[in-house]
């Protein structure tokens, strides 16, 4: 299993932002007016469906907040975008708590005990990492063709001179914010990423918060679970309970691996046009070791945070799983029952040799899955 442990270097790159998220939330960063302003228009922008070609969707859209920041849509395994025929090859992630993964990215060499994969990557933004920060992701979807769809930067900051955000736009950022294009772009996807920072997306509102300050209790099942998730199911070595980077659990190392996800034959992207997907069917999703070329990460996704897990529905980059039930059966039998194989069978995380207790083997009965079930149920904010 992985270790749970961090390389310091890269950790201390971020102690300014960690230390600003004392007083507003995930962080903060340098702009012209005050954080909170900065934050509100970044709300609203996030909110706003002009920014989109068909002025129907937002950034909130695939990230609601009554979907843990998540994509609401429990019918589609992937995300769509603004024009209703193009999905997108992947499941939203959640867009909370993202602003404490590491930046930028970076490869950590420690070798992990009982694997044949020396190091990691952690860190970046998307399932793959390609975005060194909350900034560069947020210029994706907004220029995307599979997702909101505009043209270029220029085509959204035009909608945003003429939109009613204009003017909390220049108070924010000064009267000439919008002249030049390209500035006006960094601000808007800056504004957002304070937003992104806020306490309103990274709230640690759950029962499992209001247990730790001693305000709640668990369920038996849920002390059960939680039992399980720090003993022998060891789930914290992948979804670290470490609180010396929030103050607080994120229940993720922000790390890559491969464990061995199916390949979801009912993902509508192997069906996009070939000027979108030109691979078709036989389209393999290689994750972060796409983005740097290097074939022993392929099929590494980026290990999520658990909290707001319960409604964050479909599951895995490819939303095979439908259900918190099939995926912690599956982590709990991966090896031992009758799956199909690895979307990427190469890279597959293993304990080798294999033995139980391990990922993929862990042995849990029926109800002890429950448990666990249960108890990431109560990591669910407010």
């Amino acid at each position: 299993m992985i270790p749970q442990r961090y390389n310091l270097v890269p950790w201390l790159c971020v102690l300014g932002s960690v230390l600003a998220a004392l007083l507003t939330g995930c962080g903060s960063g340098s702009g012209p007016g005050p954080v909170a302003t900065q934050q509100e228009l970044g709300r609203r922008l996030f909110f706003d469906e002009r920014l989109s070609s068909s002025g129907t969707m937002s950034c909130a859209t695939c990230h609601s907040p009554d979907a843990g920041f998540a994509d609401p849509r429990k019918d589609s395994p992937v995300s769509h975008g603004a024009i209703p025929a193009r999905v997108g090859d992947r499941n939203a992630p959640s867009a909370a708590y993202a602003a404490y993964s590491p930046s930028p990215r970076y490869f950590d060499p420690t070798p992990l005990p009982g694997n044949m994969m020396l190091g990691w990557y952690v860190g970046g933004q998307f399932w793959d990492g390609r975005a060194d920060s909350l900034e560069e992701q947020a210029k994706g979807p907004l220029l995307n063709p599979v997702e909101m769809n505009n043209a270029d930067a220029a085509a959204v900051v035009s909608k945003v001179r003429s939109g009613p955000l204009a003017g909390l736009f220049r108070e924010v950022f000064g009267s000439g914010a919008l002249n030049d294009v390209q500035t006006a772009f960094n601000h808007l996807v800056h504004a957002m990423a304070q937003y992104e920072r806020s306490s309103q997306v990274c709230r640690f509102s759950s029962k499992y918060d209001r247990y730790v300050a001693g305000s709640a209790e668990l369920t038996p099942q849920e002390a059960r679970g939680l039992a399980l998730f720090e003993g022998s199911a060891n789930c914290v070595q992948c979804h670290s309970m470490d609180t010396s980077l929030a103050g607080k659990a994120l229940f993720t190392t922000y790390g890559y691996q491969n464990i061995g996800t199916p390949k979801n034959p009912d993902n509508p992207y192997y069906s996009m046009p070939t000027e979108f997907n030109p691979e078709g069917s036989a389209y393999v999703d290689k994750g972060v070791g796409a983005v740097t070329n290097e074939p022993m990460h392929y099929g590494q996704m980026k290990i999520p945070s658990l909290r707001n897990v319960a409604v964050t529905a479909p599951y895995e980059h490819n939303g095979v799983f439908t259900t918190l039930k099939q995926v912690v059966h599956f982590d709990n039998t991966r090896d031992v029952a009758s799956w199909p194989p690895p979307e990427v069978a190469m890279n597959v995380h293993r304990h080798m040799p294999p033995m139980a207790g391990f990922f993929g083997q862990l042995g849990l009965t029926d109800a002890q899955e429950d448990d666990l079930v249960a108890f990431l149920a109560a990591l669910t904010d407010e």
